[in-house]
């Protein structure tokens, strides 16, 4: 069993029993995906809800979450999972910074966009922990299809 760190702005799959980890989930969100009728889970730390609407959109499409997510979904399926029966495990979102605009409420953005991708491709989210203003920890355990989320302010929970 190994344990593989996914960065920020990175994703990665991987066959159970290996763990998938990422740090720092605060208005960024983690996406854990797992067909486990071949024991291939992904995730994917994205910082951003569309690639179109910056610069480097086609440099870094990990970061986003509109061309990340269809990455992760393309490297599970050439591990041999299947599309029709991955499920989604969501986390992070958070309002780090009071700001007086949703216009800069990032986290909110994000979990609405991976929502909205998600949706598109049939995904359905069958547990999440989002928002409010704590950044996270995120493990996905695909061998169990567990989430388990660290935060300073609530302890660990699993999903």
């Amino acid at each position: 069993m190994g344990t593989l760190t996914i960065g920020i702005g990175d994703l990665k799959a991987c066959r159970a029993p290996d763990v998938l980890i990422t740090y720092a989930l605060g208005s960024c969100v983690g996406i854990c995906l797992l067909d486990s009728a071949v024991n291939v889970g992904g995730l994917s730390h994205i910082m951003l809800p569309d690639s179109t609407a910056g610069v480097n959109g086609a440099t870094t499409p990990m970061r986003f979450a509109d061309t990340a997510i269809p990455m992760l979904i393309r490297q599970m399926e050439s591990m041999g999972a299947s599309r029709a029966r991955m499920k989604a495990k969501i986390a992070g979102g958070a309002t780090m910074f009071a700001t007086a605009s949703d216009k800069f409420n990032i986290g909110e953005r994000n979990v609405a966009a991976v929502r909205k991708i998600l949706m598109a491709n049939r995904i359905p989210i069958i547990a999440q922990d989002t928002g409010l203003d704590y950044g996270r920890t995120q493990l996905f355990y695909p061998e169990t299809g567990v989430m388990e989320i660290r935060a300073a302010a609530k302890g660990t929970r699993q999903f």
